[in-house]
């Protein structure tokens, strides 16, 4: 049985003819009938019948048309739990990022949310192939996201919140030729070895774009995820890389610095994603508006 199929069955016992639930609804007389012939059809008991050219509740109809007015009481809870649930600003949000982003990120966020009693986050690391990202908004609140600009757009079944576009820089080795130099061209890096992500991750893809620019295949050495560990092979001087400018750029000691490219744009963009009914949270919102203001703190 449908709501609205019952709420005209309760409009009839109580206002006494379809022509004032047509107009108290807002529909046309045959739209009433309708809605009541179909109820009929699906109780299997007669709900209405003639009196001269009025048209009552059978005794069945007076019982379900009482049990409307619970079941639309029942709604009318059920809403207000909703709205209630929607608008507590104290309610756990969960978040996800790739490595870098949480290193950078989470830390800040919890600190912010710690000292303005926002709500509890809970955070989880996820560096997953771009495709995958997406799918991750099933088991969070907030997914933090990348992909390199040539990649197809997320799908628009998640609502997209752009955080930052991040230029990923050649990270080479402290002491090498390149190192000393304030912006590198193709000719520059198109002989060097290098370490770069596993296939279908963005900075493996990243590199494919310095590829097509230089017009030859790049060699590459290692291929290697997490950045800590290609910043520290980048360092012995096996190989270069491409690293984030923002999140992940080298630290003192490392070893390693980073050079931009000149007259080549290779960056990666880094958005959330979540599922369009979850920002409807206002826990959520308040830890997304957040999350856009410590990106931009770089």
């Amino acid at each position: 049985m449908e709501l609205r199929q019952l709420a005209v069955l309760r409009e009839l016992g109580e206002r006494g003819s379809v022509a004032a639930v047509a107009r108290a609804l807002h529909v046309s007389s045959s739209a009433v009938s309708q809605q009541l012939s179909a109820l009929e059809q699906r109780a299997g008991v007669k709900l209405t019948e003639k009196h001269g050219r009025v048209l009552r509740l059978t005794p069945a109809g007076v019982a379900l048309a009482s049990a409307a007015a619970d079941v639309s009481t029942a709604m009318a809870r059920a809403d207000e739990a909703v709205a209630r649930f929607q608008n507590d600003p104290g309610l756990p949000v969960t978040v996800s990022a790739f490595h870098s982003a949480g290193l950078a990120w989470f830390g800040p966020l919890l600190n912010r949310m710690h000292l303005s009693g926002g709500p509890t986050v809970g955070c989880g690391d996820e560096d997953v192939p771009r495709e995958r990202f997406a799918a991750l908004v099933a088991d969070y609140d907030l997914v933090i996201a990348h992909r390199v600009p040539h990649d197809p757009a997320w799908p628009n079944t998640v609502a997209v919140t752009p955080l930052l576009f991040e230029p990923l820089d050649v990270a080479v080795p402290v002491g090498h030729p390149l190192a000393e130099k304030v912006s590198l061209t193709l000719d520059d890096i198109r002989d060097e070895p290098w370490v770069t992500g596993h296939v279908g991750f963005p900075l493996a893809e990243a590199v494919n774009v310095v590829a097509a620019a230089a017009g030859q295949p790049l060699r590459i050495a290692h291929r290697i995820n997490e950045f800590f560990v290609a910043t520290s092979v980048v360092a012995t001087g096996a190989a270069i890389a491409l690293l984030p400018r923002y999140t992940m750029a080298p630290r003192q000691g490392d070893g390693v610095v980073l050079v931009p490219f000149r007259g080549l744009t290779v960056g990666r963009q880094i958005d959330v994603l979540s599922r369009p009914e979850t920002l409807a949270r206002a826990s959520v919102r308040r830890v997304l508006a957040e999350l856009v203001d410590v990106a931009g703190q770089r």
